[in-house]
């Protein structure tokens, strides 16, 4: 493969072209409550070439491997089409490696029949874990992925990036009253993540039931204290995204939010990029451009230190790749993506963290939410309310809004260890969806946040 495509990237009449070829194995497993809704496998092979040309680009993308010298002459004439300025890419070494996943249990040697009859038990666990169980959702899927890539800059590397996850969803009803319980895990290492998972398809079940009797949080300002998943799912979701390049290069309003050296929190925040986080679902040794992933700070001790980058927005803005340029698949071309995104460690117990709180809120996970800009609306899986220093009774429907900027500046207290729970699902951008991504945190404890719900 690698003579093939430097062959075809000799050809290129370009500034700067690339081919990025997959070969990818799959299978899928899904019940709908008893049913078993649908089941499969496939395997497909295809890649993308892009070109570069006066700044602009073009693609081609393709399933026969045969004529790559054909798709590069493609891609550089759509570029040609567009380009009418100078070309802005930054500068990286060139480099040549390989990189092979080890398993400790291969997805690709189970029968589908196997991973059925694993994916059956967790279903069942739920459906009869009670009467109020209404339904089940319970989903199984596993990828591997072997990229090869190559650039006219002399890099070539060749990728295996293996994915497998399980998601657990029971649904509880009581008359009107209709509540969910959910767990999901997912990574690289094999098929055994799969395994052993009862207790996690009992749990979603046992939560479900009891959100059916728990009370509504009264709405208000509280002191909250979030988890480290809604701490991960934060740092991404809100502040993450507005840390992509391209969302603060083309956004004027993005331009003067986020200058670096603008203080943003307290001294003890500090948020990370990092895709060389071992095990995690957003780790690769590369990005989609070949450049060598590595730990990007974006907040530093209160203080906005930097942003992700692709090799073109680098340029652009007058600073370093950072390894973040990543493609959900073949089909498309990589644009500024998250890797693993975390707040770092702080100092405090949680005990401490709970101990002055007369009445608060501890939130737990995330069901849903959305942003726009600097706004946020998360939806917590759950909580409990926080009285006297103690963790006390289970609440529902709690809906955590703010400014992120405001928000990250009330935070007062960081804990002392760093949770990064393997956790399915995947990020969305520019219509490629899901990506594969890592997230965690610390428990976080935040003042005056707007809680929605029932009001008092």
């Amino acid at each position: 493969m690698k003579e093939r495509i430097e062959q075809a990237l000799r050809k290129s009449e370009a500034e700067y072209t690339e081919i990025r070829i997959e070969s990818v194995i799959s299978s899928w497993i899904n019940f709908r409550g008893k049913d078993l809704d649908s089941i499969g496998s496939s395997k497909t092979v295809g890649g993308i070439v892009r070109a570069l040309f006066k700044g602009g680009w073009g693609y081609a993308i393709f399933n026969d491997l045969n004529n790559l010298e054909k798709r590069v002459r493609e891609a550089y004439r759509s570029a040609k089409l567009v380009g009418k300025e100078h070309s802005q890419f930054a500068e990286v070494d060139p480099v040549v490696d390989e990189i092979a996943t080890s398993f400790d249990k291969d997805f690709r040697e189970i029968s589908l029949s196997d991973k059925k009859s694993v994916i059956e038990e967790y279903n069942k666990i739920i459906l009869t874990y009670s009467e109020k169980i209404a339904t089940s959702s319970t989903a199984y899927n596993d990828t591997f992925r072997k990229i090869y890539y190559g650039n006219s800059e002399g890099t070539y590397i060749e990728d295996e990036r293996p994915d497998a996850g399980v998601s657990l969803l029971a649904t509880a009803r009581e008359g009107d009253n209709v509540q969910r319980g959910f767990e999901s895990i997912a990574g690289g290492s094999g098929f055994s993540i799969i395994e052993g998972l009862h207790e996690k398809a009992e749990n979603a079940a046992r939560r479900a039931v009891e959100l059916l009797s728990a009370p509504p949080v009264n709405g208000g300002k509280y002191t909250v204290i979030i988890n480290p998943k809604l701490a991960g799912v934060f740092a991404h979701e809100a502040f993450g995204h507005l840390s992509e390049a391209d969302m603060v290069y083309e956004n004027k309003r993005m331009k003067d939010l986020m200058v670096l050296g603008k203080r943003m929190g307290p001294d003890i925040l500090n948020i990370i990029d990092d895709g060389t986080m071992p095990g995690l679902r957003g780790t690769h040794k590369y990005d989609d451009e070949g450049v060598k992933t590595k730990k990007n700070y974006l907040i530093k001790n209160g203080i906005l230190t930097g942003r992700l980058h692709s090799r073109e927005t680098a340029a652009k803005m007058g600073e370093q790749p950072t390894g973040n340029a990543r493609a959900i698949s073949y089909q498309y071309q990589p644009i500024v993506r998250m890797t693993n995104t975390c707040i770092d460690k702080g100092k405090s117990k949680l005990d401490d963290m709970l101990k002055d709180i007369k009445h608060g809120l501890y939130a737990v996970d995330m069901v849903g939410g959305q942003t726009s800009m600097e706004m946020f609306t998360f939806s917590a899986a759950y909580g409990y309310m926080i009285r006297d220093g103690k963790i006390a009774e289970l609440v529902r429907d709690v809906v955590l809004t703010g400014n992120v900027f405001e928000t990250l500046m009330n935070i007062d207290m960081v804990g002392d260890t760093v949770e990064c729970p393997p956790a399915g699902g995947g990020c969305g951008k520019d219509g490629q969806s899901p990506l594969p991504v890592g997230f965690g945190g610390p428990y976080v404890r935040v003042q005056n946040v707007v809680v929605g719900g029932r009001q008092a």
